[in-house]
């Protein structure tokens, strides 16, 4: 019987459903595993399931010549080195779509609370702060009728782009290459420029994969082309964002705020965010659903048995 380890709690349903034909062990601690007690895990095993916190380096595989798949829950992947499992002749796998909808409404949560300063608020009311109502008192600003950038229109980006249309909200996007004019009308985007995209938007939404060549991709000079009244919205990847600088503009008021769920140095939070008013900060929750979780316990779970059937699986991520 094959056997697979599976590295962190996840949804019941993918133990159950592996464990009706293969050898499954699942990690039920609460903190995340070490190098070498991930190295210890997949000894003897035939597939990983492992976390998007977990860092799956050449040296974990190399540690175990029989490993067949990586399956990664998560739609991200930068976590593990696919060039030395494609060297080692491992598969790796994703988990796509299903965390579209719950990233995408986490997307518009966050623009919510940071242009509306809910948390702001909420912080007031607790600590007892309110006085009563005002007509000057704790103003924000509405979506209906502002300019929302997106930047990476894959499946997230345009699910934010169709949630946008019922705040009446006029989109423009930002990609690697251009949607058909067909594509372009039946989202109700215009294509433009990086430049334009950040000088033009009233928010500024990022919904890219990560890679190297991405690294600040949003640093210095992209957000000195932001308008002083634009807000950031980063639900995709921490490193895409040169933290430190973004922690000086907001500071210096060159763009009015930021919200964030994800962290350069995660789960670390560049020191000084979280002190500024102007900035909401979640703790990287963008598919934290239960149906969102759910469905990426069943895709992981069948990824796996297909590649130990001999399959291939729906969802193989490459390097390069």
């Amino acid at each position: 019987m094959k056997k697979i380890f599976i590295t962190g709690m996840i949804p019941e349903i993918a133990y159950s459903k592996l464990s009706e034909s293969y050898d499954v062990t699942m990690n039920r601690g609460e903190k995340p595993l070490s190098k070498d007690q991930i190295v210890e895990g997949i000894k003897d095993k035939d597939a990983l399931l492992c976390i998007l916190s977990d860092r799956i380096d050449r040296e974990i595989m190399e540690s175990n010549p029989n490993l067949e798949i990586i399956a990664n829950y998560g739609a991200g992947f930068d976590n593990i080195d696919l060039m030395a499992a494609r060297e080692n002749s491992i598969l790796v796998t994703n988990t796509p779509l299903v965390s579209t909808v719950s990233t995408a409404e986490l997307t518009f949560a966050l623009m919510l609370g940071i242009t509306r300063r809910i948390s702001e608020g909420e912080r007031l009311m607790r600590s007892g702060g309110f006085q009563g109502w005002a007509p000057m008192f704790h103003l924000g600003t509405q979506l209906e009728g502002k300019k929302l950038g997106i930047i990476g229109m894959g499946n997230i980006g345009k699910k934010v782009a169709r949630i946008a249309k019922g705040f009446q909200m006029e989109v423009v996007y930002h990609n690697r290459s251009r949607m058909s004019e067909f594509e372009e009308k039946e989202y109700s985007v215009q294509y433009r420029s990086l430049e334009d995209l950040l000088g033009e938007s009233d928010i500024v939404t990022l919904h890219l994969s990560y890679h190297k060549s991405l690294h600040h991709y949003i640093g210095d000079r992209e957000i000195g082309m932001m308008k002083d009244s634009a807000y950031l919205i980063n639900a995709a990847r921490g490193p895409l964002v040169d933290e430190k600088t973004l922690l000086k503009a907001l500071v210096d008021k060159r763009i009015a705020g930021a919200a964030l769920d994800v962290f350069e140095l995660e789960p670390e939070v560049t020191e000084g965010l979280e002190k500024l008013d102007n900035v909401l900060i979640t703790p990287h929750i963008g598919n934290a659903t239960i149906e969102a979780r759910t469905s990426m316990a069943q895709v992981a779970s069948e990824n796996i048995i297909d590649a130990l059937e001999g399959k291939v699986p729906k969802n193989i991520v490459r390097a390069g």
